[in-house]
């Protein structure tokens, strides 16, 4: 998640922000070892938000000549968070032309890192949910992402190939269905899981691969830090499209489907649209996807059908993490937005009839009641 605080948030003394003091001390002489180089205001250092991982997010002044404005700290326990993904991608997404954090700093062996500061504002802070849906934002968001894929290249990033989605989709059972609703499988009822795994699985591995963020959405998407108008957002003119949101957490990045970052972006995991928005935003990427030489396809309808397929995988698989994220972890923030996901599961299912034994079962653990002619089991 992206470093979110106001830039008016007074700084708390160090001490406040640490359960360790041993890591507070290594912290303390890493950053006393940039000051100079860096023009860092040591006292001022300040949580700016943590992650849905075991990552969280400081912010720190600094004073001229160097620059002033502020600088973001990652603290990143090596024990738990690998880093170098993070700067990998950091690097892949610099070449590509795209506005992301720049490692300054890493202490690699104590897992902190100095880096840029994006701003404090996201995508999802300026987007008001109940008015209209802010066009011009999103069309900037599908800039970045065409610019971002039109840097692919494979061998450069993990592939998102069968065992990695088939792991990913095993979240929902294990930590969903099992953990969460407390509901057991019977055999007929684990085939019809199986079942429906093997065909959205082959469904996803059809399309041609790029590099996918994985988490593309607005809340990791970094405006520009002006008053929210709500429903549109002046930018700066003349700025390319593709450069005014700054990407963060990305440090998942994987070589998969072309139809899996759109349908991160449509199908968000915190906030929902209405299907025609969504369809108007969706093709106006394929159509510059398609003038960009990425491999779409010639047939929207098929596209189509590929994102919804590629959003159900998403959404099994979030169910089950967001479950995980409040069972294990103790963050019961992330599961009151699962109902969304049951939504989005119900409708792509209902509207394939290869999806409907699947449909079937996610009502039959939701307790959704259904005509005689749809209960679980029956054709």
């Amino acid at each position: 998640m992206s470093p979110t605080a106001s830039p008016t948030t007074p700084p708390a003394p160090l001490s406040t922000l640490w359960s360790d003091p041993q890591r507070q001390a290594l912290l303390a002489t890493w950053l006393a070892g940039l000051q100079s180089a860096h023009g860092l205001v040591l006292n001022s250092v300040r949580l700016a938000s943590a992650d849905a991982s075991f990552r969280r997010y400081l912010r720190v002044e600094r004073v001229p000549p160097s620059g002033g404005g502020s600088l973001v700290i990652m603290d990143a326990p090596p024990d738990k968070e690998n880093c170098q993904p993070f700067v990998h991608v950091a690097g892949l997404m610099a070449e590509a032309g795209l506005k992301a954090p720049q490692v300054l700093a890493w202490d690699e062996a104590n897992g902190f890192m100095l880096l840029t500061d994006l701003g404090t504002q996201t995508m999802m802070q300026v987007i008001n949910p109940t008015a209209a849906p802010p066009l011009t934002l999103y069309l900037d968001a599908v800039e970045t992402l065409v610019q971002w894929q039109k840097a692919s290249r494979e061998g450069v990033l993990p592939p998102y190939d069968r065992p990695l989605l088939l792991r990913e989709l095993e979240l929902f059972p294990q930590w969903y269905i099992a953990q969460h609703r407390q509901f057991t499988l019977d055999a007929a009822q684990r085939k019809t899981l199986d079942d429906a795994f093997e065909k959205i699985i082959t469904a996803n591995l059809s399309w041609p691969s790029v590099f996918v963020h994985r988490d593309f959405m607005p809340r990791n998407l970094m405006v520009q830090d002006v008053t929210p108008l709500r429903s549109s957002l002046p930018l700066t003119p003349g700025l390319p499209t593709a450069t005014r949101l700054g990407v963060l957490d990305f440090q998942d990045a994987v070589y998969g489907p072309i139809t899996y970052d759109i349908a991160s972006l449509m199908r968000d995991a915190f906030l929902s649209w209405d299907e025609d928005f969504c369809l108007d935003v969706t093709i106006r990427y394929w159509e510059k996807a398609r003038k960009a030489g990425l491999p779409v396809g010639d047939d929207f309808g098929e596209f189509y059908k590929g994102v919804e397929w590629m959003g159900l995988q998403r959404h099994l698989k979030v169910a089950g993490i967001f479950a995980r994220l409040t069972l294990r972890d103790g963050k019961p923030q992330y599961l009151a937005d699962t109902p969304r996901f049951i939504d989005y599961i119900r409708a792509t299912c209902s509207r394939y009839m290869e999806l409907k034994p699947l449909l079937r079962l996610v009502e039959r653990i939701e307790g959704i009641a259904v005509p005689n002619a749809y209960a679980f089991g029956r054709s």
